[in-house]
């Protein structure tokens, strides 16, 4: 009796597939921890570009003033939706970040920043003025630099 030993694969044939299947698996993953990142800093962006309108809003309910403040718990940013977006700021950032808040001792001034983001170098930054963006230095109370 022979013994027909052509169908099938062989263990070479299997290991090279299986190999070439964990390669691309790998690449995938690595691609999506990027992709999160960028997502997490997005989320940390919008959240920080929604806060100047209800700045705006305290500002003009509360005689013109921002509320003077070195805290994120004093002033404007004790607002209770500012205070909701820095809790979202603080669950998408990095572990490492820093969310500092500031603003001038007239109360028309403030600003605020979150250091560390997954994908930006330095910290984000918004203002009163209607800057946002990239923040490396310091600058003056109240001012992103």
């Amino acid at each position: 009796m022979k013994m027909n030993f052509k169908k099938g694969f062989t263990l070479i044939e299997l290991l090279v597939v299986v190999a070439i299947i964990g390669i691309l698996a790998s690449v995938v993953l690595a691609s999506l921890n990027t992709a999160r990142g960028k997502g997490a800093d997005a989320a940390v962006k919008a959240n920080m570009d929604n806060i100047r309108p209800q700045a705006e809003i305290y500002y003009d309910s509360h005689s013109n003033s921002y509320g003077a403040s070195d805290s994120c718990t004093t002033g404007m940013f004790a607002d209770p939706i500012v205070a909701q977006a820095r809790v979202q700021i603080a669950a998408n950032a990095a572990s490492t970040a820093t969310i500092v808040c500031s603003s001038d001792t007239t109360g028309q001034l403030w600003a605020m920043s979150v250091s560390a983001l997954k994908g930006v170098g330095g910290a984000w930054c918004v203002d009163n003025s209607g800057h946002v963006g990239v923040f490396t230095t310091s600058g003056a109370t109240g001012v992103c630099a």
